[in-house]
């Protein structure tokens, strides 16, 4: 009887150890994640996200976080192509594309990306001079980013972006450039100075003809109205002594030719109109 509880207490020990082990086979692959199921050290498939089962004690799961992440390239000294020594650091931003490549053609990913991020990083500016580098961010971006996503392929990694974040040229360098920029900053200053006297003395002196012109304008158009007027005048007044004083005129010539007779003692025969006139005279 104690032999037989014995052994029952023992079954009971080995069906809830290999109940453990069964149970042992579940996995749980997150969204971001992707699996490799190894049976007996031989690559058997890939899992996507979900739970998941392998047989225990014969396959093994490796877990590949597919999830872009950026990784930090610590400062480090490059010399120019016009022998300066400067510190300069980045950011790479990266991801997996292909889990079996990351998995099987190269030890460490992250390692490795983040070694050959650094040796291009000295290799593309170590061409390049240091107003170049400093002027040309993008661009230097653009060519490392092209760089580490071609060399980075044969690993199943995707390069997807890389930032310049800190290039830092030696004191008296700096000082320099500090200096140098100033003096361009004061050469624009005064050339955009001379340029607005300029400016304000071509406007002044583009006002002033324009208000002779207008002056002369006006002056003119003046003498216009005054000219037109003053014949008007004219026009009127002749039209008027036609129209009024046509016979006066007339009568006028005869009374001065009459005066001038009897000035002169000279007889004439006249009319009784002239007579009339004289009279009107010697009154």
């Amino acid at each position: 009887m104690a032999l037989f509880e014995l052994f029952s207490v023992l079954l009971l020990f080995v069906l809830g150890f290999l109940l453990l082990i069964a149970l042992s086979g579940f996995r749980i692959i997150r969204p971001y994640e992707k699996g490799i199921i190894e049976r007996f050290g031989k690559y058997q498939r890939t899992c996507d996200q979900g739970l998941k089962y392998i047989i225990p004690l014969m396959e093994t799961m490796r877990k590949v976080d597919v999830r872009e992440r950026a990784v930090d390239v610590q400062p480090q000294e490059i010399i120019s192509k016009d022998n300066i020594v400067m510190s300069v650091d980045a950011i790479i931003y990266y991801s997996v594309l292909d889990v079996l490549k990351a998995a099987y053609k190269v030890q460490d990913y992250n390692y490795a990306v983040l070694k050959l991020a650094q040796t291009i990083l000295r290799s593309e500016l170590g061409t390049m001079e240091l107003d170049n580098i400093l002027s040309s961010r993008e661009q230097i971006n653009s060519d490392l980013q092209k760089s580490l996503d071609e060399a980075t392929d044969k690993w199943g990694i995707d390069v997807s972006k890389v930032e310049l974040q800190h290039v830092d040229p030696p004191r008296d360098v700096t000082e320099s450039m500090h200096k140098q920029m100033k003096a361009e900053r004061e050469k624009r200053a005064a050339i955009l100075e001379a340029e607005g006297y300029k400016q304000a003395a071509i406007l002044r002196a583009d006002g002033d003809r324009q208000s002779a012109v207008l002056k002369a304008q006006g002056q003119k158009e003046a003498q216009i109205e005054y000219a037109t007027g003053q014949a008007q005048a004219i026009k009127l007044v002749s039209e008027a002594n036609q129209k009024y004083f046509q016979g006066s005129a007339i009568t006028d010539k005869q009374l001065e030719v009459v005066k001038d007779a009897f000035k002169d003692n000279v007889k004439f025969v006249v009319s009784s109109d002239v007579l009339k006139a004289a009279e009107q005279l010697l009154k």
